[in-house]
């Protein structure tokens, strides 16, 4: 009988820094909710769009969404500044995804952030994903996707132990609000939750202060008006750091989100 032999499947330099957000992300103190989404109006207004000729994006109005009710809550996306004893929150919100990309013949995901995502239409927000998933990775410097300017530290960054990248990242760029919302955003969002036909949430980690993971959507019976009813169900998961902001404000802020998610604003004829 031939030995049992491993497969051993390489993976590029890039995947290093996602070892690192999760490593940094199990240290955040985030209050994690599994929350059930009616999504059922605004999935049914996007088709009724599409069928009129308009390229609307489920994903881009979620991300719009998402950055509308952030702005009208900033705290929830604030960044502790331990050292002054407060929270700094920004009026432009920063919407972090990531693309999946082929690098050096792997996928692996990469970052982009879609800056003032809340100050953005819908299309310009699609747009901006598009151009994303097309943009060519040859190295180092697309990385970081629709980056303005080249990455090229990064060849270095990737290549130091880790126990240095993290110490580096915590006291260079996470100690430092503005830096940190420079270079990663202030919103995390993923979508890696959507794919595929398993049923349920997805629990991430991340560095942001809040992050949001969308699961499956599921067709599952409802109470409507006092009727049974098949509704259309999204499985959202929001992680909010709760060294930035308290329970009560915070439960404000996933009310609003899912009454606006529910609602579907922003896609009224």
């Amino acid at each position: 009988m031939p030995p049992d032999r491993p497969v051993a499947f390489p993976y590029p330099p890039s995947r290093r820094l996602t070892f690192d957000v999760g490593r940094i992300g199990r240290t955040k103190h985030h209050v994690q909710a599994l929350l059930e989404v009616d999504v059922t109006e605004a999935r049914r207004r996007i088709r009724e769009s599409r069928r009129s000729g308009a390229k609307v994006s489920f994903t881009a109005w979620l991300i719009k969404s998402v950055a509308d009710c952030v702005a009208r809550h900033p705290a929830v996306a604030g960044f502790n500044d331990s050292g002054r004893n407060r929270v700094l929150a920004f009026e432009d919100v920063d919407v972090s995804i990531v693309v999946e990309k082929a690098v050096e013949g792997a996928r692996v995901p990469l970052p982009l952030v879609i800056r003032g995502a809340n100050r953005k239409a819908l299309e310009a927000i699609r747009e901006e994903i598009e151009a994303a998933k097309s943009q060519a990775v040859v190295d180092e410097r697309g990385w970081v996707l629709g980056a303005a300017r080249g990455t090229t530290g990064l060849r270095w960054f990737v290549r130091l132990p880790q126990w240095l990248r993290l110490t580096l990242m915590r006291a260079l760029v996470l100690r430092d609000p503005r830096r940190a919302r420079d270079l990663m955003g202030t919103v995390m969002l993923t979508t890696a939750g959507m794919v595929g036909h398993a049923r349920g949430w997805i629990v991430p980690f991340g560095m942001h202060p809040l992050c949001l993971a969308l699961g499956s959507i599921n067709e599952q019976p409802a109470v409507r008006e006092g009727r049974v009813e098949p509704r259309e169900v999204l499985h959202l998961t929001a992680l909010i750091d709760h060294d930035v902001i308290d329970g009560v404000p915070a439960a404000r802020f996933v009310d609003d989100l899912v009454e606006r998610l529910e609602a579907g604003v922003g896609l009224e004829p």
